[in-house]
């Protein structure tokens, strides 16, 4: 448990991190503090805004709008990565949650994950979230598909560093609201355990130092050489045959990977299905192997048949660790085989050491 930083020790840290600073005037006496407890605090977290590029998205953190009152959060960090100080005190961000992840925070004492949430505002066991996190809200509108521009997520890490830092807390006292509140589903377009790492990552060199990935990734541009049938019922890899390099080759299982850990990926798969019955589903998943042994899966996608040709661009991120390959598979549930005419995936992948 920590006091509050002041407004001037808030600016202080966030400029020694290198974060690019606009202070929202008025924002060091914008704050919900008249309706409760500002502290003692434990942790930072993160949302995305639910808007597009027609919002003044600034003004809507600093403001609120008609249902729920500003500020609504600490600070809001554009697209362009800077980081708009919008409330210094309580904010209306996080609502209610679960005490069970509260704890989790506070010992820092949880694995890639906070216990599951079972807790949200306005049930019998939520806690007030909103006097005890820091919140950034990030512009996406958060729906999976809205990229997260690198020079913004560079930011977004940067920010929640400088927090903990002048806190002298480590990486797990930063949570995404999907963490906090059963009800929500922000941030959407990462994932939470990735970016408690590169937070970590940033905590651990001098304050300032961290400057994301690599700036030159390895590109990788690869496509099915031939349509093919999904049976029912069953998981198929997507075999990518128009190779990037030898590394595409996943010798261990005799299919094709795109990835190979330590690294981070980011990038598209595009889908064209004939066949898939109008309201059947296709599942999407990324799979991560270790040797020939099949280790997770990811969600990332489901593909709604319209009776003829369906398509879709599924997004997909990750980080990878050391050892792991990653590969692509569908699960057709529809009753009747479905024909995979192409699939194209387009990823940027970095290398980590």
């Amino acid at each position: 448990m920590a006091t509050p930083l002041t407004a001037s020790r808030l600016v202080a840290a966030l400029r020694a991190e290198g974060c690019a600073v606009h202070e929202v005037g008025g924002w060091r006496t914008n704050n919900r503090n008249h309706k409760g407890a500002w502290g003692p605090v434990n942790g930072v977290m993160i949302h995305h805004t639910v808007t597009g590029p027609g919002t003044d998205v600034v003004r809507l953190i600093y403001d609120g709008h008609g249902t729920l009152p500003g500020p609504l959060a600490t600070g809001c960090i554009t697209k362009d990565g800077v980081v708009h100080l919008t409330g210094n005190g309580r904010a209306n961000h996080a609502g209610g949650g679960d005490r069970d992840v509260l704890n989790a925070v506070i010992g820092e004492s949880y694995g890639a994950y906070p216990p599951p949430t079972r807790e949200h505002d306005g049930s019998a066991g939520a806690v007030d979230g909103n006097a005890r996190f820091y919140g950034w809200e990030c512009e996406n509108r958060g729906d999976g598909k809205d990229p997260w521009p690198p020079a913004q997520y560079t930011a977004m890490v940067k920010a929640t560093a400088a927090i903990c830092r002048a806190h002298g807390w480590s990486h797990k006292s930063a949570i995404g609201h999907l963490e906090w509140s059963d009800w929500k589903v922000d941030p959407r377009g990462f994932d939470m355990a990735d970016f408690r790492r590169d937070v970590a990552a940033a905590l651990a060199l001098p304050a300032g130092l961290w400057e994301g990935e690599d700036p030159m990734p390895q590109y990788v541009n690869l496509g099915i050489g031939k349509r093919y049938q999904l049976a029912p019922g069953a998981w198929d890899s997507i075999e990518f045959t128009t190779e990037w390099t030898d590394e595409t080759r996943d010798h261990a299982t005799g299919g094709s990977v795109f990835a190979r850990g330590p690294a981070r990926f980011s990038g598209t798969v595009s889908l064209q299905l004939d066949g898939l019955p109008a309201g059947a589903v296709v599942q999407a998943r990324m799979s991560e192997y270790q040797g020939d042994e099949h280790h997770m899966d990811h969600p990332i996608h489901e593909i709604i048949g319209t009776g003829g040709d369906s398509f879709a661009v599924v997004p997909i991120t990750k980080r990878l660790p050391s050892g792991r390959r990653m590969r692509v598979r569908l699960l057709n549930q529809a009753a009747v085989p479905v024909t995979v005419v192409n699939a194209v995936l387009t990823v940027l992948v970095w290398k980590e050491a």
